[in-house]
């Protein structure tokens, strides 16, 4: 899903919107971000922010699972700023990062730009009314459980998922008595669970928060690795200093209200 935002418009006084001349359309820069799908509504308020701050760079988003977006920087796409949902994904496009994980030897992180940005964290939701009356991640070992959605595996979120059941002894058996369904991104998941197609699913904090869903348990680190999302500007990109700048202005104190605000916390660098 890609979101297109304040091309070709400008917000005069009290809000109303301006058409620009072809001039002034042309003088601004597009800066092209993709970012996991779980930073879809902070990402698209912190792009109208930075209008005001930068009037001339034109933010266009890609949000998807952070699988699928490394796979088309890899293939090319046109792409200033990376931020992915794990370090593994970012991990693979950084020459820098341990050949065990970077197995293709890529080479898209443009060096001293990469940050640990914010921290989620991996929670059980469940649709409104619990109707499987499910509370807690041991609580998908039993009976109450008759379907829980996860992400795919290759997706963050999944692995994340993988992770917390199979450190419960729990994984094949669910597996094997089809008790799961699976999404290709975390958005996909915490549409299943608004929709009660799944007694409950693994989302990110921040996704049940902007769904208004439940949240019945959370992973802390005995359960998941952190989930920390990591970001960077690409050497590919024909826009560094511009990028460079966006990304300045993703840890700056205006920014961290808007994360804090559904969930997300900054990292530690």
């Amino acid at each position: 899903m890609a979101a297109l935002l304040g091309a070709g418009i400008l917000t005069g006084c009290g809000g109303k919107a301006e058409e620009m001349t072809g001039a002034e359309t042309a003088k601004r820069t597009e800066l092209i971000v993709f970012a996991a799908a779980s930073m879809t509504e902070t990402m698209t308020e912190i792009a109208e922010m930075y209008r005001e701050v930068k009037p001339d760079v034109n933010i266009i988003y890609t949000f998807d699972s952070s699988g699928t977006l490394k796979t088309q920087i890899q293939e090319g796409a046109d792409c200033d700023i990376f931020i992915s949902a794990a370090q593994k994904q970012m991990n693979q496009l950084d020459k820098t990062a341990d050949p065990s994980v970077n197995t293709e030897g890529l080479d898209f992180v443009l060096e001293g730009t990469r940050i640990n940005l914010v921290e989620n964290k991996v929670v059980l939701a469940v649709p409104d009314g619990n109707p499987a009356g499910i509370a807690s991640y041991e609580d998908l070992g039993t009976d109450k459980l008759s379907l829980i959605c996860l992400g795919n595996d290759d997706v963050p979120v999944g692995a994340y998922s993988i992770e917390i059941l199979d450190g419960l002894g729990i994984l094949e058996q669910l597996e094997s008595s089809s008790r799961i369904t699976y999404a290709s991104n975390v958005k996909e998941v915490t549409t299943q669970i608004k929709e009660a197609s799944a007694d409950c699913g693994i989302i990110y904090g921040t996704d049940a928060f902007s769904a208004g869903l439940t949240i019945v348990d959370e992973a802390d680190e005995s359960r998941c690795r952190q989930v920390i999302y990591p970001a960077a500007v690409l050497n590919v990109s024909g826009n560094q200093e511009e990028a460079r700048a966006f990304l300045d202005y993703l840890t700056t104190k205006e920014c961290a209200k808007v994360f804090e605000s559904v969930g997300f916390s900054m990292a530690q660098q």
